[in-house]
């Protein structure tokens, strides 16, 4: 959702048409018979992908994990990283795939809400209401983005995609602190204005962490220094859906073998203003060692 003549919607719209990716645009009035209980912005239409829905992660982690372990690989989980000590070691290859903290660069705290719907059902997957995201809302400069209640039952998801990033830096250990209400506030007028079936105070308000680079691309390379040490970092906020192929490139890479996909977006010299911080096992309680 966003304003029809606005450049990200028509950006959107018209990159779905090039990838010939089903799509079907709604104004405010055909809108609000398809998708009720939402208040459309008057000037703003709707792009509705059919094919779009929501991805259970513990059933998408599961089935990954099963496939790992039927080649052979071995799962442990809950191993804290007391020390990383780089060096010369040719036989044995690394692969790290770090969260914030990782890379020099902004890390941005994110405060998750999850509302509480007044009749139970309303934004429900059973009721097939739809993930959206609304571009350029009138709260705010940062995009919005809502799934439907599943997650916890009776609540539905409804967040900022960015956030204020003037208040995100935050140490591992407290990363769950909230020093900071302003992208609350923002939240709580936008449910008011455009969620009428929804309680317009937060039931449940956690936190999401994560590295965004410059130009919010990852970064899948090998250490410049230490080339047995491969690195898959700065996933802005939207890597988990990428994450099978990811996990396929950073083996390719691994193994030396030439990656399926053209690579130089993600490399770590394409960010002059990225550079790995000094290995500090404090801030890998939060991390992967695959």
């Amino acid at each position: 959702m966003g304003p029809e003549n606005g450049e990200g919607f028509s950006h959107l719209k018209a990159m779905m048409q090039r990838h010939k990716i089903p799509t079907v645009f709604l104004e405010k009035q055909e809108f609000s018979q398809h998708i009720p209980n939402v208040n459309l912005t008057d000037g703003n239409g709707a792009l509705i992908d059919n094919h779009a829905g929501v991805l259970y992660v513990d059933r998408a982690l599961r089935a990954v994990q099963r496939v790992f372990q039927s080649s052979g690989g071995v799962i442990k989980d809950g191993e804290k990283v007391i020390d990383i000590t780089p060096g010369a070691v040719v036989t044995v290859t690394t692969v790290i795939t770090a969260g914030p903290w990782f890379l020099s660069g902004q890390v941005v705290k994110i405060s998750v809400c999850y509302w509480k719907e007044k009749i139970p059902g309303t934004y429900s997957v059973g009721q097939r209401f739809p993930c959206f995201i609304e571009m350029e809302p009138e709260e705010g400069e940062y995009d919005i983005y809502g799934l439907p209640s599943n997650e916890y039952p009776g609540l539905m998801k409804v967040t900022l995609l960015h956030g204020n990033n003037r208040h995100s830096h935050t140490e591992p250990d407290e990363r769950d602190k909230q020093t900071d209400r302003g992208n609350i506030d923002i939240l709580v007028r936008y449910v008011t204005r455009c969620l009428p079936g929804l309680v317009p105070v937060p039931a449940v308000v956690e936190s999401c962490m994560y590295m965004v680079t410059p130009d919010r691309n990852f970064v899948l390379d090998s250490h410049s220094t230490y080339g047995n040490t491969i690195i898959g970092a700065g996933f802005s906020g939207h890597g988990f859906k990428f994450g099978p192929i990811i996990g396929k490139l950073l083996s390719q890479l691994a193994m030396g073998q030439v990656p399926s996909y053209d690579l130089s977006p993600f490399r770590i010299q394409h960010f002059q203003s990225c550079q790995i911080v000094t290995l500090n096992p404090r801030a890998y309680n939060y991390i992967h060692l695959i």
